[in-house]
């Protein structure tokens, strides 16, 4: 939970939510026989978790440089800090891409031609 504030809760929770969706899609698909329409969906909601985290990594970074500007200099802790703290989201988004692609290989192995 600390590290879904520590990534910026405008971000982060819709990547949770992403995730559950992900999860929820794979065992629907894992539980009928129809798979095409799940894979493609699972796809597109996996990738759009991943351009999301990033999206949130570019936007913390930028709110970041515009803080550090205005302050002038700071020290290598507090930037330390701050970097770690904007990789988060594209972790995170990368984690929810990472879980669903391989559900993808899962089912696409599982599915029957």
């Amino acid at each position: 939970m600390r590290l879904l504030q520590e990534g910026g809760p405008i971000f982060m929770y819709p990547l949770l939510l992403l995730l559950i969706l992900v999860l929820v899609l794979l065992v629907k698909g894992f539980l009928k026989k129809e798979t095409t329409k799940t894979i493609k969906l699972v796809s597109s909601v996996t990738l759009f978790a991943l351009v999301w985290g990033f999206l949130g990594q570019i936007i913390g970074l930028i709110t970041a440089f515009d803080a550090i500007e205005s302050v002038g200099e700071i020290s290598s802790g507090m930037l330390a800090a701050g970097l770690k703290i904007s990789l988060l989201t594209p972790a995170f988004g990368a984690v929810v891409f990472l879980v669903g692609r391989l559900g993808i290989i899962i089912l696409t192995f599982l599915q029957k031609d």
